[in-house]
């Protein structure tokens, strides 16, 4: 266990490291912190730190920089996220309270992530696993087309358009769409095969191809991974660290092109290793297994509808980044968008 002078010349390195994005020495660390201490004993810190693995030195003569390890440490020691200050809560609701529809809260939030934490965000539309049809609507378009609208709790609206072999007679479509809604409402995505099942015998056998063209296209909204769909957005703020990535920005770039990838980062972000205080999960460099993105952070965090999880949302950017302002960030966005799909 490090002692509190030693971890408080590691806190300086690090802001210090994120401020300037230049290796950092002795006489800065006495220069710009209040340590309390002589230079002899901030260099004896410093190598100490060096020894174990905290921090390193790019090149000879050169100040330190802190390792994956020094931003693990720093990272598990904040005493806490801090709050966003009222202008940038403000900002938040007046940007997101705008928002009309599911794709528009996502899209809002991509980019309101983005923007606030200068790194690159991402954010995944709400599991269909875990919500419950609100309505099913069928409309004919035509003597022989009708459309299937399915709305879910999370605001997500899924539509499929149906050919039918034969005329719609509007009496039995009237009566399907009451069945229907009977039949699924509230149901979870999980529930709804059961329920569908024997659900054609209450029609007359000519009917029952058409009844069984919707019943189909049901199943196919309710089974596909439209879960997987995840926005991305802020790819150009890598730009600005330039020469200050430990390694080259393509395979960063080209890592995130892979849907799969995202999807992993998401996922694997959200374990036990590196999760931090109000349920914000940080995995640092290496601690990232996907190839390309050694050299990165992400920070992530879970929103929720009714208090249940439902996604997830955060940024990836170069390790030495502002952590407790984008730990803030994440974790006000995921509990805004949280309550937005409590009030849809």
């Amino acid at each position: 266990m490090l002692e509190e002078r030693r971890l408080a010349v590691l806190r300086a390195i690090v802001e210090d490291y994120v401020s300037t994005h230049e290796p950092v020495g002795s006489k800065a660390l006495v220069e710009r912190h209040h340590l309390g201490v002589s230079p002899a004993t901030i260099r004896n810190d410093m190598a100490a730190l060096e020894d174990e693995g905290y921090i390193a030195q790019p090149h000879t003569s050169a100040g330190r920089v802190p390792t994956d390890l020094g931003y693990r440490l720093f990272v598990d020691r904040l005493s806490g996220v801090k709050p966003l200050s009222p202008a940038e809560r403000r900002a938040i609701h007046q940007f997101l309270d705008d928002a009309v529809d599911l794709d528009d809260v996502m899209a809002r939030t991509v980019r309101l992530l983005a923007q606030i934490t200068k790194q690159v965000a991402l954010v995944q539309y709400p599991s269909l696993s875990r919500s419950r049809v609100r309505h099913v609507e069928l409309v004919a378009l035509s003597s022989t087309r009708l459309i299937i609208v399915l709305i879910v709790d999370s605001g997500r609206v899924e539509q499929r358009i149906i050919e039918c072999t034969a005329p719609i007679q509007e009496q039995v479509l009237a009566d399907l769409r009451s069945r229907l809604i009977v039949a699924l409402s509230d149901k979870t995505f999980t529930d709804v095969p059961d329920a569908l099942s024997g659900f054609d015998q209450a029609f007359t056998p000519d009917d029952r191809p058409m009844v069984r063209s919707v019943l189909a296209s049901i199943l196919e909204m309710v089974t596909e991974r439209l879960d997987e769909r995840i926005m991305l957005g802020g790819t150009a703020h890598l730009a600005r660290y330039g020469e200050s990535f430990p390694i080259a920005i393509q395979p960063v770039l080209e890592a995130l092109e892979e849907q799969v990838v995202l999807l992993r980062l998401l996922g694997e972000a959200n374990v036990p290793q590196g999760v931090t205080q109000q349920g914000v999960t940080v995995r640092i460099g290496h601690e990232n297994p996907v190839e390309g993105l050694e050299a990165t952070s992400v920070i992530t965090a879970r929103y929720a509808r009714r208090d249940q999880p439902v996604a997830s949302l955060g940024i990836v950017g170069p390790t030495h980044m502002d952590y407790p302002g984008t730990m803030s960030a994440v974790h006000a966005v995921a509990q805004y968008v949280s309550r937005l799909l409590d009030e849809q």
